[in-house]
């Protein structure tokens, strides 16, 4: 069964042994990069596109990175070891975490180039879509917080840009929650950044629905019988 994840719960720390992996299936996780003064920046997101743990389908055990919980939801969890193991079984699983790799590298990369060159209103139209992309729902928590951390400015610049896209009649945003009014508006008004890292994860990973058939499934059942395994052990 999917475990809530809990917004700012964290789900792995940078420098620190990863020991669970995670399979967002509503919500949306930040990977986050801190500096040595304390200050922190979003370099990606995570969703139901994907999963937390990358460094283990890597080969490693740690990662320089931190992942927080950004926008509450549920998802799937499971021991990372088990998890390598499962991985080292399928050849079919090791061919969709390392597209899937592919295609997070190449989302972090178009972030760069996207906080370079493109407005503060673009950039908040597109991380809007992104988060949109991964819930199930027209309402979500996203608070200031988050969302100055997401673009990279103080949280009056959020203020300033959300306050344009809501009286521009494409959102509503109160309290940290924004309800998506007009999302071909939104569409656009985002700079070209959103539609090229979504040409990229549906070239790499097929549409939305072939990725739950392709990966949610066989995700689950691992999940499931590594659970079965850890239950029987325990009674053993």
């Amino acid at each position: 069964m999917p475990i809530p994840l809990e917004y700012r719960q964290s789900l792995y720390r940078a420098n620190k042994p990863i020991g669970f992996v995670y399979f967002i299936e509503t919500g949306v996780g930040s990977l986050v990069n801190t500096m040595a003064n304390g200050e922190a920046s979003e370099v990606g997101t995570i969703g139901n596109e994907g999963m937390v743990g990358l460094p283990f389908v890597l080969g490693d055990k740690t990662a320089p990175t931190s992942v927080y919980v950004q926008v509450p939801g549920a998802g799937l969890r499971m021991k990372a070891t088990l998890f390598q193991k499962e991985l080292a079984r399928s050849a079919s699983m090791q061919t969709v975490m390392l597209r899937y790799a592919h295609a997070l590298f190449n989302q972090v990369a178009q972030s760069a180039a996207c906080n370079q060159f493109h407005t503060l209103e673009q950039r908040c139209c597109r991380w809007l879509l992104m988060t949109h992309d991964r819930m199930q729902s027209n309402e979500f928590l996203l608070t200031q917080e988050f969302l100055a951390m997401m673009l990279g400015v103080q949280r009056t610049g959020v203020s300033a840009a959300a306050g344009a896209l809501q009286r521009a009649g494409l959102i509503r945003y109160k309290r940290g929650n924004v309800t998506m009014i007009d999302r071909r508006g939104l569409q656009q008004r985002s700079c070209e950044c959103y539609g090229v890292s979504k040409k990229e994860f549906d070239r790499l990973l097929g549409d939305r629905s072939l990725r739950k058939v392709s990966s949610g499934r066989h995700i689950r059942a691992v999940v499931n019988r590594s659970s079965s395994r850890i239950g029987s052990a325990s009674h053993g």
